[in-house]
């Protein structure tokens, strides 16, 4: 049988995942929904910086990925963390759904622990793994063995976003740019988003950033690092060249933004995993 990829729209852009089918999450800015397919990130950026009430995000319901699923096929469904969003659930009561009416249907959902780079790279792990023809529970195993191991953080240029879709209060997001703070964010194995560091000022904190790789137990010549940036490409690149200056990693790749990306990190926001 047919094995086919599916994923929900935080999955970012480059060729690897282009023609890959996505099932679309909503942003709502103000009274305006936003459905996440072929989004305009300018105009996207555009519309929240002049947002006045809030800025918020839906996952797809299950019919989306129920029309996604294909009866006769093996079924790979990559989403979101479950931790930040109700995607896997959605995708999970979709699987429920079909099964009921095609018993012999095969769907498995990975959840990411992850978003943006993070899950962006796991979908790119999935649609190799079906590329080199393995058997289901093979690319399964492999799967999750991969998740269980990467790592994610991410630096936003402003914390403005975070405070008007509700995820820290208007107080922090603006005592952080009157003192210059910078949070270095990550998450803690299971898919929680978690402060890792506060600097002092932006060069320091990328600066930062690169020095923390050195923490970690990766295994360079063999693990793909990913960067997402949000509108700000000289950045993901002055990024990239400054971690294979010190790093010896297989590939790094720089990712374009999806909409929901673009949501959370914001203009200027830049997410590497590895």
């Amino acid at each position: 049988m047919e094995k086919y990829l599916i994923v929900d729209s935080c999955v970012d852009f480059n060729e690897d995942t282009e023609n890959i089918p996505r099932v679309p999450f909503r942003i709502l800015i103000d009274d305006e929904e936003i459905i996440d397919e072929d989004t305009d990130i300018m105009e996207l950026i555009r519309k929240m910086k002049n947002s006045r009430l809030h800025i918020k995000t839906a996952c797809a319901p299950p019919d989306d990925f129920i029309n996604k699923i294909k009866a006769k096929a093996f079924n790979f469904i990559v989403t979101i963390s479950s931790q930040l969003s109700g995607s896997y659930s959605s995708a999970k009561v979709a699987v429920e759904t079909i099964k009921e009416k095609f018993p012999e249907t095969f769907v498995h959902i990975f959840d990411s622990k992850s978003a943006a780079a993070g899950e962006t790279l796991v979908a790119i792990k999935v649609k190799q793994l079906i590329e080199e023809n393995l058997h289901p529970h093979e690319i399964i195993e492999q799967t999750e063995k991969y998740i269980s191991r990467l790592r994610t953080l991410f630096i936003l240029d402003s914390l403005d976003n975070l405070a008007k879709n509700g995820r820290i209060s208007n107080f922090k997001a603006t005592l952080a740019n009157i003192m210059n703070i910078v949070p270095i964010m990550g998450e803690d194995g299971e898919g929680n988003i978690i402060l890792k560091e506060k600097v002092r000022g932006k060069k320091k904190a990328f600066s930062r950033l690169v020095d923390m790789l050195a923490e970690y137990n990766i295994d360079f010549e063999n693990t793909v690092l990913g960067i997402t940036h949000v509108n700000c490409l000289e950045k993901a690149e002055s990024l990239r060249d400054a971690i294979k200056a010190k790093y010896n990693f297989k590939d790094i790749k720089i990712f374009e933004p999806a909409g929901l990306s673009s949501v959370y990190a914001y203009d200027g926001g830049i997410v590497i995993a590895f």
